[in-house]
């Protein structure tokens, strides 16, 4: 019987072992599946992270990959910008909603800032357990486990990728690191790529940019529509909200008024930038872009200037052709908004010096036509003053000595009025040829003042809903220094866009006169006159270009009802 017993114990040992090796072996075949299974997945996640060209779709793509590969409920990607902070945060298992509520997206401090400090992987079995972790938000999901690896494009550190809260598993093992590891390994190279992609389609935009500005200019457009469809296009092109150009006048310390694009565009157009201004000079001087990331409170700026109204970030080039700015290409975004950065502003400037260099070739053409032009005017002039004139002249002449002839009362009395109008039409003449003479010229500089004075007033016809009623008197276009005349065009400008802005007004009068050493621009509006609390920074800047004239800028009620008369008034050399 106990022969019987060892025997049967002897049979029932060996069929436990085989029970408990098949019971290993079949852990074994599951795990090597499992990790099959796995690496199947990762190669799948790598050749999808891999397809994508979009830089918003392949960032999330690499996230929603690496969820799924170390079965994370949790899983963030942050950007890291050029301040070593977080400039973009997506997000996978947080809803919008929740999101919401969280509030405000991450920085990058505590258990995100010691990625960016030190770019390792760091596996943590709680989160809280961490020095540098400094808890979560109200309304913020609960986490503890936690793994988070670096993305390098390159040599360089884009960003993290961060996964909490594993499902299947209280903490994510040395597995999930190295699976997580190769995927942002994959991930560097399909950014690169698609930046890549992004640079060379963004590149090809800024090229079809300067070709409408080319074949604009080439079709001899006006340079107001062409300065409009250069801020236009590299608006669009950087995804800014506003959009400003200044051309430069002859002298250094002024620009043209504002031409404006995009938010604010009715409140900017018209305005006149100073070179004074700290920011404005830097980008007339600078050879790079400049950039800020509050323009409202850079310390090169001056508080309250109105071109700046609820702007953030802003980005700005000179328009140079030459080795001279000719003006200044300006892009700002809201408050609040991205910072502009070396991909929204690596083509701008390349751009800005082709407009500019279009401009000018454009203007030397424009020159070359107007030389035939006033070739043509000289010899009508001549030829009226040489032909018509002399033989008007004689014509009154004989009819004069007619006069003597005449015996019939009102014969003579007709001779004479004869001889009367003969003498009005000489006048005329030499008027017309005395314009041929001043005002053959086009374009901002050489029409003279009498005619960018027109220009201005008609400009101003877009805010106001109508047009001003404009009178000259005097010699504008002889007695009136060219530096003068300058300042009297920008003068006018901020008048006319503050009455547009600020007054209502249902009509408005400019008279610009010169006579007796003086130089007067008059401007009266019906409107609301000047309302309390507005800022005088426009104001204060005519009254000064007054001052530093020898004149004086008076602002005050119209005489007849309700409404504002400013007079800025300047002495000017006396005619010889």
């Amino acid at each position: 019987m106990s022969g019987e017993g060892r025997g049967g114990a002897e049979q029932y040992l060996p069929k436990l072992r085989l029970d408990d090796l098949l019971g290993e072996l079949q852990v074994r075949i599951d795990a090597a599946r499992g990790t099959q299974n796995r690496l199947h997945g990762l190669l799948e996640a790598v050749l999808s992270v891999g397809r994508g060209l979009d830089l918003p779709h392949v960032l999330r793509s690499i996230v929603e990959a690496a969820v799924t590969l170390v079965d994370a409920e949790y899983g963030a990607l942050g950007v890291i910008g050029e301040d070593r902070k977080l400039s973009e945060f997506l997000t996978v298992g947080i809803g919008h909603e929740q999101r919401a509520a969280i509030g405000d997206l991450p920085s990058g401090h505590g258990i995100l800032g010691e990625l960016i400090r030190h770019p390792e992987p760091l596996r943590l079995p709680e989160l809280s357990e961490h020095p540098n972790s400094h808890g979560f938000p109200a309304k913020h999901p609960p986490m503890h486990s936690f793994l988070g690896v670096p993305i390098r494009v390159r040599d360089e550190v884009f960003g993290n990728l961060y996964l909490t809260e594993k499902r299947s598993d209280k903490e994510f093992d040395a597995e999930d690191e190295a699976v997580l590891s190769t995927l942002a390994v994959a991930a560097g190279v399909a950014i690169e790529n698609a930046r890549l992609y992004e640079e060379t389609r963004l590149r090809e935009r800024w090229q079809r940019a300067s070709g409408k500005v080319t074949s604009m200019l080439l079709t001899g457009a006006p340079s107001e529509e062409v300065l409009e469809l250069i801020a236009e296009e590299a608006r669009k092109i950087v995804s800014a909200d506003a959009g400003m150009v200044a051309e430069r006048v002859q002298s250094d310390e002024a620009l043209r008024p504002v031409l404006a694009v995009g938010l604010g565009a009715e409140q900017r157009n018209g305005l006149v930038m100073s070179t004074e201004d700290g920011f404005v000079g830097a980008t007339l001087s600078s050879a790079e872009p400049v950039v800020t990331a509050d323009i409202e409170h850079d310390v090169r700026t001056r508080g309250g200037e109105a071109q700046w109204a609820g702007l953030g970030p802003v980005a700005a080039v000179p328009l140079s052709a030459g080795g001279k700015a000719r003006g200044v290409l300006i892009l700002g975004r809201v408050r609040g908004g991205t910072l502009f950065d070396d991909v929204d502003t690596g083509q701008l400037l390349g751009f800005a010096d082709q407009a500019a260099l279009a401009l000018e070739l454009a203007e030397r053409r424009r020159d070359a036509d107007q030389i035939v032009l006033l070739q043509d005017r000289d010899r009508i002039a001549r030829d009226l003053h040489d032909l018509a004139i002399q033989r008007l002249f004689a014509a009154g002449m004989t009819l004069q000595s007619a006069q003597r002839f005449m015996e019939h009362p009102e014969g003579s009395e007709r001779l004479a009025r004869t001889v009367d109008d003969l003498d009005d039409t000489i006048k005329i003449i030499r008027s017309t040829i005395f314009g041929l003479r001043t005002h053959g010229a086009s374009g901002p500089d050489a029409a003279g003042l009498r005619g960018r004075v027109s220009d201005g007033v008609k400009a101003s016809a877009a805010s106001f809903g109508f047009l001003p009623a404009l009178r000259i008197e005097g010699l504008v276009e002889t007695d009136v220094p060219g530096h003068v005349a300058d300042q009297v065009v920008a003068v006018l400008g901020e008048v006319l866009s503050n009455a547009a802005r600020h007054s209502g007004a249902q009509s408005v009068d400019v008279r610009l006169s010169c006579g007796d050493g003086e130089l007067r621009l008059v401007v009266t509006d019906d409107g609301c006159g000047v309302p309390e609390g507005v800022s005088r920074s426009g104001l204060n800047n005519i009254e000064e270009r007054a001052v530093d004239l020898g004149g004086t800028l008076t602002i005050g009620a119209r005489e007849e009802g309700g409404g504002t008369r400013v007079v800025w008034r300047v002495p000017v050399p006396v005619s010889g």
